[in-house]
């Protein structure tokens, strides 16, 4: 077999769909895990869709997952250029439809709109979704009728001629051997009244001309196969393999959206999520190894990934799941890249001055997404206002009263404390604690609650002081006695 190259070919409409981002996934771990060649075509026909900046948001979430390109419209390697609307400024497509012509596979086309509109009819007789299957009706013209209407600046498309008999076999990697009756491909237009190729006509030309051997998309192409194939029999060339990836629905098994909220790849990095564990998990939307690992470096994905082990079952984006691992990148993190990631969240809530990266160390192994550090921290900032009934733990068998004994005798020996490193704070607690004949949690909890106001806290009572400092501490302290002796 020729080298593997695959493509990912996106229109610069705006975010990076989750969707479109598996689809690149999957196109550069096909092409890297044979040592092929993955590259960036931007499809750009549909000028009306055109956003600006979406070319830049291209690039951006490509570089940023990782996902190097080795030909695009930035690295020419020879079968350029990569943007089809430069590509259509030379007449390729054009050149490609008239040979069609030529041959009569395909033919010029100059029903206006008002034909067109006559031919439309509801999808099963009832509904509001209407279709147009074009009736063939210039084909019948003759070449005097063709060149004149040409020549009087008629508007024109050109159509392929699909048969209207029999059937179109067709074999994808995934879904397998799929035949359609040929009377149900439509004449698909190739190239538009404003001379720009479709999508469906400047891919075949483009996929064959930049020797692409796998052609990844979603499975919602399926039914256009056929007539890919059709186009590509029609010019005498090589049909490419087919993985159709199947569909990404919400929990609700419902198509994502962008009224999901987490719908493209921007969303979930503004949400708080690590590129590492969103490219992670998206190769899971659909895709299972043989071992059911779950976490991956994209290096480890191109040496593990073999399509033929995807799934035809819609493929469910669970944010939870998603949260779940990216807790566990986060976990795993470098200790100074965690807090360059986490200071803006911590800085949005605190703007005393406490040691940072402390807090950031007592929240790396508790939260999952960065915007959980604010609820998990914000306390440090000032005490909230506290139930005295959260100094009450079962477990750990206090009670407001015992607390409260706890808390003035301690007191006057964190007053001497001169160290309040965390080490030096624990050993002169454990020392009260050892005297006294309690257990830890029975001093720590009330400490803890005092210093913090909360039921859970990401840090010890220690730890917790370590950061607050003395004064502050002691402050905190004072104010949990007064409440308990109200």
């Amino acid at each position: 077999m020729s080298k593997v190259r695959t493509r990912f070919a996106p229109s610069p409409t705006g975010r990076m769909h989750v969707g479109n981002l598996r689809t690149a996934l999957y196109a550069y771990l096909i092409a890297k895990h044979e040592d092929g060649d993955f590259i960036l075509r931007i499809e750009d026909t549909d000028q009306e869709r055109f956003v600006d900046g979406a070319l830049e948001i291209i690039y951006h979430t490509l570089e940023e997952t990782g996902l190097v390109h080795d030909e695009g419209p930035d690295k020419d390697g020879g079968v350029g250029p990569y943007v089809q609307s430069e590509r259509n400024k030379s007449g390729l497509y054009l050149k490609y439809a008239k040979q069609l012509i030529e041959q009569g596979d395909a033919y010029y086309c100059f029903c206006d709109k008002e034909r067109l509109e006559s031919l439309k009819s509801k999808v099963d007789g009832e509904g509001s979704a209407e279709i147009v299957v074009y009736d063939k009706h210039c084909l019948g013209l003759s070449k005097e009728e063709v060149q004149a209407n040409l020549d009087a600046g008629k508007p024109y498309v050109i159509r392929f001629n699909m048969p209207t008999e029999g059937t179109t076999t067709f074999k994808d990697d995934i879904y397998g051997d799929i035949t359609v009756p040929n009377n149900e491909l439509e004449d698909l237009i190739l190239i538009k009244s404003d001379g720009y190729p479709t999508y469906n006509f400047a891919n075949v030309i483009d996929d064959h001309l930049m020797g692409i051997t796998h052609v990844v998309r979603g499975n919602e192409y399926l039914s256009s196969a056929p007539k890919y194939n059709k186009i590509y029999e029609a010019f005498g060339w090589e049909i490419p393999v087919y993985v159709h990836c199947p569909l990404i629905t919400n929990e609700e098994h419902k198509k994502l959206s962008k009224r999901s909220g987490h719908s493209s790849y921007e969303d979930l990095i503004d949400q708080g999520f690590v590129k590492e564990a969103v490219v992670n998990y998206v190769a899971l939307l659909g895709w299972c190894p043989s071992d059911n690992r779950e976490i991956f470096s994209l290096e480890e994905l191109v040496k593990a990934f073999d399509y033929r082990h995807m799934s035809k079952s819609p493929a469910v984006f669970d944010i939870v799941k998603l949260k779940w691992m990216n807790g566990e990148y986060l976990k795993a993190m470098d200790e100074d890249k965690f807090f360059e990631m986490a200071k803006p969240y911590i800085q949005e809530v605190i703007t005393k001055d406490y040691d940072l990266k402390k807090i950031a160390g007592l929240v790396k192994t508790r939260i999952e997404i960065f915007p959980d550090i604010k609820d998990q921290i914000d306390f440090f900032e000032e005490l909230p206002e506290y139930d005295t009934a959260m100094y009450c733990h079962k477990k750990m068998k206090t009670n407001e009263e015992n607390s409260l004994e706890v808390l003035k005798e301690v007191l006057p020996l964190l007053e001497e404390q001169y160290d309040f490193s965390n080490d030096a704070l624990f050993e002169a607690l454990k020392s009260y604690v050892d005297e006294k004949g309690f257990k830890t949690g029975y001093v720590m909890w009330p400490i803890r609650t005092a210093v913090s106001g909360k039921q859970s806290t990401p840090g010890g009572a220690t730890e917790i002081m370590e950061i607050l400092g003395k004064e502050e501490s002691l402050k905190r302290i004072q104010k949990g006695i007064e409440l308990l002796e109200r």
